[in-house]
């Protein structure tokens, strides 16, 4: 009986591991959003990360979460850290390149609840009084990330995220611009 019970749990971490070999070495998420303003209203939101807290769906997540800016206070070289509970974890992200009205890019480091180093991007295309916003995050999927990814994608865990921030940022600027 014994026997039994272990060769069957053998097979089950092999099949296991086979699935997480076959998962790829990157992984993308992807979420956009169609907003009513101009990209240069955008802009001003995805290229200050003080800004940032007003639309990120984590904020709503840890009320408590602890926070801190430095580097410059926009641009290349703005960086945010934060330190939360286990819905946010702690980490850091710093911009590392901007094309006023087009483009950001972030890498973000988390260190907690694990470690993972990943890029974000956010890519304005503005046409006919109006900005499709794209939120992309990539990153290198780990052999423990490939397990997980094995029960649960990233593109499940984080954009849900992505959408709910989006909308925030869409509300927030249409807002604005409409007044």
């Amino acid at each position: 009986m014994m026997t039994n019970i272990a060769i069957a749990l053998l097979g089950l971490i092999a099949v296991l591991l086979g699935l997480a070999m076959g998962k790829p070495d990157v992984f993308r998420v992807e979420r956009r959003k169609r907003i009513q303003a101009p990209a240069e209203a955008i802009y001003a939101y995805l290229n200050d990360l003080q800004a940032f807290r007003r639309w990120s769906p984590w904020e709503e997540k840890d009320p408590n979460m602890t926070a801190s800016h430095s580097g410059t206070e926009s641009g290349v070289g703005a960086v945010f850290a934060w330190d939360g509970d286990k819905n946010v974890g702690k980490g850091r992200m710093e911009i590392i390149a901007a094309e006023p009205n087009e483009r950001v890019e972030i890498k973000l480091d988390f260190l907690k609840p694990f470690e993972a180093h990943n890029i974000v991007e956010f890519l304005l295309e503005e046409a006919d009084c109006q900005t499709t916003v794209a939120w992309v995050m990539t990153g290198s999927n780990t052999f423990f990330s490939k397990i997980m990814s094995v029960f649960v994608s990233m593109d499940k865990m984080v954009g849900p995220d992505f959408e709910a921030g989006l909308n925030k940022l869409q509300q927030l600027v249409e807002a604005e611009t409409a007044a």
